[in-house]
């Protein structure tokens, strides 16, 4: 166990003004609050806080930082009280040690609202003070380095809970070494047979190829001294878990990658970057389209470097990192660095290219804009999904008209692009250009793309959308605006209700007396509780009352009556713009189904016939724009089935009709109709279209992606024509 005098020494060595007293009586008070407690190794409890702020010194953080550290669980696991501190410590240290508490246990298995909410804790004690989330990152990394001694079952889920939450984190914050070690320790729980071989591999490597790391690190050094650089060349090893994920993401072997072994030149200023950059290419032969300038577009997290990969000597494929010193303490300690460099003159900060404070840093606003979509009333499993997406997605930088750059997941769309510039831009948009050329809104965009977003202030964004989204933010904008569109039709057909049955009594609708009687009835105002009445959840009948009207029983039942006759025959198919005299049906073909955005086409005599925005059949009606109808879907009726013919390649063996059967039958879905043909020439396959009754698009997926699952289905699409 680390002695309280050689903590104290750890801390003056980087911060000679460091408060020694206070981290003496924290030391002290720890020490005796946790007394003869003993950990599942067996060893004294209060060797895991000092441990934990032994992490924190490797980072050099402040006095206060290690103090909450050594502090950190004697509320939660001692009779010392959150006061108690307070009276002792301060305030600020009482702070940081109360949300550590509040956050101490983030459990995986438990119900996942319950995991949300405890996420939710831990992101806004981070967005008070980042202090907190270091300390509890450092008390993570330790746990995990001493998880042997935990029961398989427990050490499994912290595993699983620190590669999908934890090690995630600290990568957004931008705490590259903290992050690689809690992967590793993860992975070697959670795949040890895969982490075992790749640590023996890289070891085998290692030995093997010693001599030529060397070669390469002198060689380069020797470049860069000549033509008058200074600079530190330091070899480096990818990471196990890091190896893995590379190769199930490109589904590469080890011998196919290029980056297993490479090389960091660390210069003064970022004109020595780019000066070094030059040697390097000039040295070397680069490999086409493996070169990135994070300094110019720096990641979310403030990393900043650039990377190149080049052809080295015996034609080995070398990956180098060209960044200056303080951006390599950026880049392996994220916003924990920003300490080491606060009493430095502004000037040597820019000149070794760190501009912003740690409460300005991309990071910082990236964990911003992670509290808009929590304030902004998500549910908490929705807001867990958001983070997640958030968390593990890779980046792309995409720009508006005049350069601001927008960091953008891989895979992300115009749509994406909209939603990250405002709520307001995205909720209105209606179509894009990409680099000066028109294109759909699903395109997915590409690393430097322009992006137009072209707007409409009448327009609203289908549901349909949150199937193509890929960030947290545009798929919490689409549920909500999704949802006021539901609630405001609602709220439409219940005024139409009192109104009419106020009618009958030969009285008009009052809005502020309707308003003030609303509470009476137990909702907050008076769209919520119109919306109510629309849905069936309240009766008309019973806002009359509570404005001290008496109601016919008789008179409610009519205008129900007439309501639903009216649903029934003009809209029996939930729509919104078509007319209300209107015939309208679903073109048979395809279906169509709630949730994907639709089209009319006018057929006099005959109303109008519904039709995906894939149909093929559209095609022939390019020349009629008189014809077609803009419509949306409005509300339908819970538990209302709508049709979507898909079509399935299925292998010719025993049992794979019954898989797909099995699957639909499953997950709710209607099979109506079902056609099987054999594929002309090939014996191994047959093709199966069936019409699915289904409830909406996300039911239709879910059964599709479902589907494709199964080893004897070999594809799974909707029919288009």
């Amino acid at each position: 166990m680390m002695r309280q005098y050689e903590l104290v020494e750890r801390v003056i060595r980087y911060d000679p003004q460091a408060d020694e007293d206070l981290l003496n009586r924290a030391y002290v008070y720890a020490m005796k609050a946790h007394g003869n407690q003993k950990r599942a190794s067996g060893e004294a409890y209060f060797n895991h806080p000092l441990e934990v702020a032994a992490i924190l010194t490797d980072m050099k953080l402040d006095s206060a930082t290690i103090a909450a550290a050594l502090l950190h669980d004697t509320v939660e696991d001692t009779e010392a009280t959150a006061q108690e501190i307070a009276d002792k410590f301060g305030f600020e240290i009482a702070s940081l040690v109360d949300g550590l508490t509040k956050i101490a246990k983030l459990d995986m298995v438990t119900k996942e609202a319950t995991q949300a909410e405890n996420l939710r804790k831990l992101l806004l004690a981070m967005s008070r003070d980042v202090r907190v989330l270091l300390v509890k990152l450092a008390d993570r990394l330790h746990n995990m380095r001493t998880l042997q001694f935990v029961k398989p079952e427990k050490r499994r889920r912290i595993a699983q809970e620190t590669m999908e939450i934890y090690a995630p984190l600290a990568g957004r914050m931008g705490m590259q070494l903290v992050r690689e070690e809690m992967e590793d320790l993860a992975f070697a729980v959670l795949n040890p047979e895969a982490s075992k071989l790749i640590v023996e591999r890289l070891a085998r490597l290692h030995s093997e190829s010693g001599g030529l790391l060397q070669e390469i690190e002198n060689t380069l050094s020797k470049a860069l001294g000549d033509h008058g650089i200074k600079a530190e060349v330091k070899g480096r090893e990818k990471r196990a878990y890091s190896i893995f994920a590379k190769m199930e993401r490109s589904n590469l072997s080890l011998d196919q990658l290029s980056d297993v072994f490479g090389f960091r030149v660390l210069v003064d200023t970022i004109d020595d970057c780019y000066r070094a950059l030059g040697v390097v290419h000039q040295k070397w032969l680069i490999v086409p389209g493996r070169f990135k300038d994070y300094i110019s577009s720096p990641k979310q997290n403030d990393y900043r470097s650039i990377h190149t990969i080049v052809i080295g000597p015996h034609s080995q494929r070398v990956e180098v990192q060209i960044r200056t010193h303080a951006m390599h303490e950026i880049a392996e300690r994220g916003v924990a660095a920003h300490a080491l460099y606060k009493d430095v003159r502004e000037a040597k900060l820019a000149k070794e290219g760190v501009r912003i404070p740690a409460s300005e840093s991309s990071a910082y606003r990236w964990l911003r804009r992670l509290m808009e979509t929590l304030q902004e009333g998500d549910s908490p499993k929705e807001f867990l999904e958001h983070t997640r997406l958030e968390l593990f997605y890779d980046q792309i930088f995409c720009f508006t008209p005049k350069g601001k750059l927008i960091a953008l997941p891989r895979g992300a769309t115009p749509i994406d692009f909209a939603y990250a510039l405002h709520t307001s831009i995205g909720d209105s948009c209606v179509g894009c250009k990409v680099n000066g050329r028109t294109v759909a809104l699903v395109t997915k965009l590409q690393n430097g793309d322009e992006v137009v977003i072209i707007r409409s202030d009448a327009a609203t964004p289908p549901p349909a959308w949150e199937a193509i989204v890929v960030t947290g933010k545009a798929k919490a904008a689409i549920r909500r605006a999704t949802r006021a569109d539901i609630r405001k039709q609602y709220a439409g057909i219940g005024r139409e209700l009192v109104e009419k049955l106020l009618a009958r009594q030969k009285k008009t609708f009052n809005e502020k007396e309707a308003a003030a009687a609303v509470p009476r009835l137990g909702h907050r105002n008076l769209d919520d509780a119109l919306a109510a009445i629309g849905r069936g959840d309240l009766s008309a009948g019973d806002l009359l009352k509570a404005l001290g009207l008496e109601v016919d029983d008789k008179d409610l039942r009519a205008v129900r009556r007439r309501a639903t006759a009216k649903e029934d025959s003009a809209f029996s198919v939930p729509v919104r713009g078509a007319a209300a005299n209107m015939a309208l049906k679903i073109f048979n073909v395809t279906g169509a189904v709630p949730g994907e955005r639709i089209v009319g086409i006018v057929t006099p005599g005959e109303g109008i016939t519904i039709y995906p925005i894939f149909a093929a059949a559209l095609e022939q009606f390019d020349q009629e724009p008189e014809r077609w109808v803009d419509l949306a879907w409005g509300v339908a009726e819970e538990g209302r089935r709508f049709p979507a013919r898909i079509s399935i390649t299925l292998a010719n063996e025993v049992g794979a009709l019954a898989q797909v059967t099995q699957v639909i039958g499953d997950h709710g879905g209607n099979i109506d109709e079902l056609n099987l043909h054999a594929r002309h020439g090939v014996r191994d396959f047959f093709d199966l279209v069936i019409l699915l009754e289904v409830f909406d698009i996300r039911h239709l997926n879910e059964i599709m992606n479902e589907l494709k699952a199964k080893p004897l289905v070999s594809d799974v699409n909707r029919v288009t024509e």
